[in-house]
């Protein structure tokens, strides 16, 4: 994961350091980012891939309502990386396709 240029933080009131893991790498972000924003700023570039075609697709709307954004966090498929907070210790990794069901279907 190479570090994108064009997602620059902006200078803002001191928050927190949290360490998160972003597929198997150490990722420094700040208590109040968006796991979104998070993984954006680390230049992890797509967030998830499609089920039916294997695009990959990216954070879009940064706001909850595209769903472009859906990634595994802590081992749990399809959070919306856009409106979840990092914390301290959090484990990210790339959603590939639809997760996975479990259990019996009626």
């Amino acid at each position: 994961m190479v570090e994108d240029l064009s997602f620059k933080r902006l200078p803002c009131n001191e928050r927190a350091a949290v360490e998160i893991v972003v597929e198997g790498r150490k990722v420094i972000a700040y208590e109040g980012d968006s796991v979104a924003a998070a993984v954006m700023h680390a230049g992890l570039r797509p967030t998830r891939k499609t089920a039916l075609s294997d695009v990959g697709r990216a954070p879009y709307c940064m706001m909850g309502v595209c769903f472009e954004c859906l990634m595994n966090i802590n081992g749990k498929a399809n959070i919306q990386a856009c409106m979840t907070e990092v914390r301290e210790g959090m484990v990210i990794t790339v959603q590939q396709g639809a997760r996975e069901l479990v259990g019996e279907i009626r």
